[in-house]
């Protein structure tokens, strides 16, 4: 089996773990392939563990059966770019702090292969948005699994993103920013502006203005299938545009394009951890927070 490691530099009290894991992974001589900044990073503390470990150092992983990711929510973003068009399932290791994506702690990688043996994950694929706009630099990616935003610069008044929604004008938003975010993304940027929490296998969208003018511009949760265009407009010269917190400033009247992807990303979660699991977990629901 061939198994590409994502993974944070900064792994607070995680090299321990990921030390283990790699000895396994040698004893059973699985092909290993790292990212070259964690390779880099390992490097400097625990070399010797390196010792069958290929370092990757081009843009996307080549070959894998699964990928494991190792870090935070923002880190699990970056490897569903770093493995490109690969249909290949992804894992998600916590060595952060709220870790929607990546439910499992650090501590339990060394599990990884007898949780595989034992068939206790389940595969949820998730909806991707893809992006179209002559402006997007390839090194952004063309792919977001939680979500596109669009924001004023940091000074600058308010941007107006002009939505068609299949071939028809859907509103002008005025606002801060807005946000179209996945199933996945609900409980990311979209949450934080009073967007809807939604199941992130349910397979819909959601558009949410950030800090609208008008009090009428309301979270708005739309289907499957849609071919959506924005084009911002506003006083200023440039208006940022982020893909999954990737960001680069293009400029105002650039049309951008969006539209489910026609592939999918496979994210293995332990069947005992489900989504209302994951919600009391991380928002204390059910919790009587006075006490």
């Amino acid at each position: 089996m061939t198994i590409a490691i994502y993974g944070s530099r900064r792994q607070q009290g995680g090299t321990d773990s990921i030390v283990r894991f790699l000895d396994m992974l040698a004893s059973r001589g699985d092909d290993v392939v790292m990212h070259h900044k964690l390779y880099a990073s390992l490097w400097q503390t625990v070399p010797g563990a390196l010792a069958k470990v290929r370092r990757c150092t081009l843009e996307h992983v080549d070959k894998a059966d699964l990928v494991v990711s190792i870090g935070g929510d923002g880190t699990f973003l970056r490897a569903a770019l770093w493995i490109g068009e690969l249909d290949v399932p992804v894992v998600g290791f916590n060595s952060g702090h709220l870790g929607y994506l990546t439910a499992l702690p650090i501590d339990e990688l060394p599990n990884l292969l007898g949780y595989l043996a034992d068939d206790l994950f389940v595969a949820e694929r998730r909806s991707l948005l893809e992006i179209v706009s002559p402006q997007l630099p390839a090194s952004i990616g063309k792919y977001a699994l939680n979500e596109v935003a669009i924001a004023k610069e940091e000074s600058a008044s308010m941007v107006t993103a002009s939505v068609s929604l299949d071939g028809g004008p859907l509103a002008d938003y005025r606002a801060d920013g807005l946000i179209v975010c996945t199933s996945t993304g609900s409980t990311a940027y979209n949450l934080s502006v009073g967007g809807p929490i939604v199941q992130p296998t349910a397979g819909v969208y959601v558009i949410a203005p950030v800090a609208a003018h008008s009090l009428t511009m309301r979270p708005m949760v739309i289907g499957p299938q849609f071919d959506m265009s924005i084009v911002p407009s506003g006083r200023s010269s440039h208006v940022r545009l982020a893909v999954d917190g990737r960001s680069v400033l293009i400029d105002m009247g650039t049309e951008i394009y969006l539209r489910p992807a026609a592939r999918t990303i496979t994210i293995l979660q332990l069947r005992q951890h489900t989504f209302s699991q994951i919600l009391r977990q991380k928002l204390h629901w059910g919790e009587n927070l006075w006490r």
